[in-house]
């Protein structure tokens, strides 16, 4: 049952400097392509409109209504949004009216979140089958059965797309024609529930047989793997070669991105299904026992922590010196980054599991109610 239910100003330069003091040249518009986006690590560094000393303003903009839930978190692309639903469907929506472009219907739940690349839509459903879709039409341009569900979201690097299976597979697609260009079977043939995160030539994802794995994203062959004390469902963000994601014995977990060395591991008190977002040198991620963590990405010392009504399922975006995230309160909510303070809320009709994303000034998010939101300032 719980697989069925679970589908998620930047600070003065003086003290915060941009994504671990990197220089950033950022374009006009700016897109959040997939689930994961700026290196995995579910992090806007070019949110201007946006921030701490304003981000009380947010206003309802529009909402779109599905058929069923909304647990895909969506991607915005060149004033698109594209998203799941438990429906069935991919839409395309209108990302300043929320206008319905197009929709496709897929064979079952679309719950893992779309990924956008050079024009096209890739979409996973619970039919088992991977999407290839016109991003302007919404017209069908290949497909890939898998053996089962297909539940983490999917990732697009350099010409591939990568997809997590229920049928205890990760595969690697040519994006233009959907050929398979390799396939790994886990060593204990369970699911593999997380999104992969593909980084510097190596995918790296959590499956049902409690292993995390390093793949060499060319081939496929097994570079490392690291045996949990429990199975994850939360993808994991990368920053300065660590790796952090949650496991279900209520942890959060950094990794050697190179060798899988264990280097932290940071208790909360329950399942930790979020993935995490890594920006200022923290890592963000919400639990189980209702709380969103804020973690120093060094150390796993937790610097604070902030209490919703009830369990969080969403993985938080992070800009502009504000954490966004979901509850199963039915909220959404913006919480400063540095303090935790909270600085927004909206209640939706229903728990968001869906995890939100930050783009020009606007915030997305899904509610289980069945709806599509859209925030922004007047």
């Amino acid at each position: 049952m719980k697989r069925i239910i679970i589908a998620i100003a930047l600070f003065c330069t003086c003290f915060f400097p941009a994504a671990w003091g990197q220089k950033l040249t950022c374009p006009s518009s700016v897109n959040w392509t997939e689930f994961h986006t700026t290196e995995m690590a579910r992090y806007n560094p070019c949110e201007t409109t946006l921030g701490v000393g304003n981000v009380a303003n947010l206003t309802l903009s529009w909402s779109y209504t599905t058929g069923n839930a909304v647990f895909s978190s969506p991607a915005v692309v060149d004033g698109v949004v594209y998203v799941g639903s438990d429906d069935d469907n991919v839409y395309a929506l209108d990302a300043s009216t929320g206008a319905e472009l197009w929709s496709f219907p897929t064979g079952g739940l679309v719950q893992a979140s779309v990924a956008v690349a050079n024009g096209v839509v890739y979409a996973g459903s619970w039919d088992y089958t991977v999407y290839a879709l016109n991003a302007t039409t919404g017209q069908q341009l290949w497909s890939f059965l898998t053996g089962y569900w297909i539940y983490g979201s999917l990732t697009v690097a350099d010409g591939v797309v990568y997809v997590a299976s229920d049928d205890s597979h990760v595969y690697a697609l040519n994006a233009s024609t959907g050929a398979v260009l390799w396939s790994y079977l886990t060593e204990q043939g369970q699911y593999v529930g997380t999104s992969p995160a593909v980084v510097d030539g190596v995918v790296y994802v959590g499956g049902g047989d409690d292993i995390f794995y390093a793949l060499d994203a060319s081939t496929g062959t097994l570079l490392w793997s690291y045996q949990l004390p429990f199975w994850t469902y939360s993808s994991p963000a990368a920053a300065e070669g660590v790796l952090y994601f949650g496991v279900d014995n209520g942890y959060v977990y950094a990794l050697g991105a190179s060798d899988g060395a264990e280097l932290w591991s940071s208790r909360t008190r329950n399942y930790v299904d979020s993935s995490p977002a890594v920006a200022y040198g923290m890592v963000y991620v919400g639990s189980h026992d209702d709380n969103v963590y804020a973690l120093r990405a060094k150390t796993g010392k937790k610097v604070w922590s902030y209490t919703t009504g009830n369990q969080i399922y969403s993985s938080p975006a992070v800009a502009n010196g504000v954490v966004y995230i979901g509850s199963w309160d039915s909220n959404v909510y913006a919480l400063d980054a540095k303090t935790g303070a909270m600085l927004w809320s909206y209640t939706t009709g229903g728990p968001v599991n869906a995890s939100p994303v930050v783009a020009n000034g606007m915030v997305y998010v899904g509610s289980s109610d069945g709806n599509v939101y859209a925030f922004g300032l007047q």
